[in-house]
């Protein structure tokens, strides 16, 4: 989900909760904290030698004790809001970071109105070769079978 639809859907529900639902169907605490808004930039060379760059909205979920603690939709907004110098104007695309045992970023890939509550879908990310036309081995021809023989990326 980008930038300005997730700033549109909490807009429209500026005093429901929010609740994070992870793609295996758990749920983020009630109470947890984004302690960050910021813009997450990665410039990376692929396996076929091409420079690319990649851009999101990094929101960072903390669980405490403050089990009392509910964030309503408007003051994520805001937060958002006061975070657009570092954010600039592109339309990022916004993910969720949360630890649990291990650090994890999901994509939002979906918010629901639910009573007093936004339920915010997260999906997963998948690692890919971006240069599949340059690494992936030719059609097998029973020649060398080595797992780089005859590619461009190794």
């Amino acid at each position: 989900m980008k930038t300005s639809e997730f700033k549109h859907l909490l807009t429209e529900h500026p005093d429901h909760y929010l609740q994070f639902i992870l793609p295996d169907g758990g749920m983020i605490p009630l109470h947890a904290h984004i302690t960050e808004v910021g813009r997450v930039d990665k410039t990376f060379l692929d396996c076929g030698a091409t420079i690319r760059k990649v851009s999101c909205l990094c929101l960072q979920s903390w669980v405490a004790d403050d089990t009392d603690h509910r964030l309503p939709a408007g003051k994520l907004v805001d937060i958002i809001v006061r975070a657009a110098p570092i954010l600039g104007d592109d339309d990022l695309e916004v993910e969720l970071e949360y630890e649990d045992g291990l650090i994890s970023q999901f994509p939002v890939v979906s918010i629901v109105s639910d009573l007093n509550k936004l339920i915010i879908g997260l999906g997963v990310k998948h690692t890919d070769c971006l240069a599949k036309e340059i690494c992936l081995p030719p059609a097998k021809d029973n020649t060398d079978s080595s797992c780089c023989s005859g590619t461009g990326c190794c």
